[in-house]
């Protein structure tokens, strides 16, 4: 089947024997062009199927209006809400919006980068995959002095602009939490420690423990994949140890709503003898009986953030060289999951 050719302005202006120049000013609105002669223009153009070619003319202004959003996984609640916050604020000032998504891999991660410099995106907006090890596939970018920020999963010691959560905090709030509940021997399910965010929010764990008067047991660290497969294993796993945990810290609500039903099939009572925390505050903490205590990560705030922040740099307003970190507030949630001790 052979492909339709594609309308031009030229084919548009022979039809109404008008100059090209007359057609182009005409389906941009230009105001020297009357009324009758644009509605013509727009209505053939309309009938004839054309298509502004904004790419070619963005190229000869060196821009493309576009931006590359990567991150590591489409099924997660917080990233979806991180991309909607994104999509509004570029929606508002006319950016298109190219999405890839790593599947947790540096391989796909890197090809990614590079598939998005050729689209020539005026900037970039990247969360890292698990076992992402440094940042040279970003350097084309750099080079060109095309923008890229970091958010939520970034390697915290680069110069790059970031947009995170004090991570290190809110593990630390987390774990203090449980061990005011009176819990003294809490396991803590997490991820791949590569990455910023599980990294600082066990040093958070680790930190309540000490300070708390408690030991810190490695063998009471779990890591995961985030999947279903993985956070029921490292809950079989938890269930074999003796004396059982008195309460858990995973990292992830998806995990604990699963740690959650696993340790109910057991037998095991939700806070009475093991109390839960999880992280993200994702809708499936408010659905999960008994209602997860975790902490709120605003996605929608820090979607708007990131992409404030570079098109703002993209318009001139501002200079994102000049800023390193932006940390945006998180905070615990109580709910039933981890309330050993009943108000």
């Amino acid at each position: 089947m052979s492909r339709e050719k594609e309308i031009t302005i030229y084919d548009i202006a022979k039809q109404l024997d008008l100059s090209a120049a007359t057609v182009s000013r005409g389906l941009k609105d230009h105001p020297a062009i009357n009324k009758h002669t644009k509605k013509k223009i727009a209505d053939l153009a309309a009938k004839l199927g054309y298509r502004s070619n904004n790419f070619a003319s963005n190229l000869r202004k060196q821009r493309t209006n576009t931006i590359g959003v990567m991150v590591h996984e489409l099924k997660s609640q917080f990233i979806t809400s991180v991309l909607a916050g994104i999509e509004k604020v570029t929606t508002e000032a006319n950016y298109d919006l190219i999405i890839a998504h790593s599947s947790e891999t540096y391989k796909k991660e890197a090809a990614n980068a590079l598939n998005l410099f050729h689209k020539r995106v005026d900037g970039v907006i990247a969360s890292l995959a698990f076992d992402t090890e440094n940042l040279a596939h970003f350097e084309p970018f750099e080079r060109k002095g095309i923008p890229v920020i970091f958010f939520d999963r970034v390697f915290e010691e680069s110069d790059g602009t970031k947009v995170v959560i004090n991570n290190f905090k809110a593990g630390y709030e987390a774990t203090s939490h449980l061990i005011e509940q009176g819990c003294k021997r809490i396991a803590h399910i997490t991820a791949s420690l590569k990455r910023n965010v599980y990294s600082e929010r066990l040093r958070g764990y680790k930190l309540a423990l000490a300070e708390h008067g408690l030991k810190f047991n490695e063998k009471l660290v779990f890591l995961n994949d985030l999947s279903e497969e993985a956070s029921r294993n490292n809950t079989k796993k938890i269930l074999a140890l003796h004396p059982l945990p008195d309460g858990i810290f995973v990292t992830n609500d998806f995990c604990a709503a699963v740690c959650i039903q696993t340790l109910k099939e057991a037998g095991i009572r939700i806070p009475e003898d093991i109390a839960i925390v999880g992280f993200n505050n994702d809708v499936i903490s408010k659905i999960i009986e008994p209602k997860l205590t975790t902490i709120n990560y605003p996605g929608l705030e820090i979607g708007e953030i990131v992409a404030r922040n570079l098109i703002d740099h993209l318009q001139g307003n501002s200079d994102i060289t000049l800023t390193n970190t932006i940390i945006i507030k998180s905070e615990l949630i109580v709910r039933a999951s981890s309330l050993k001790k009943k108000k």
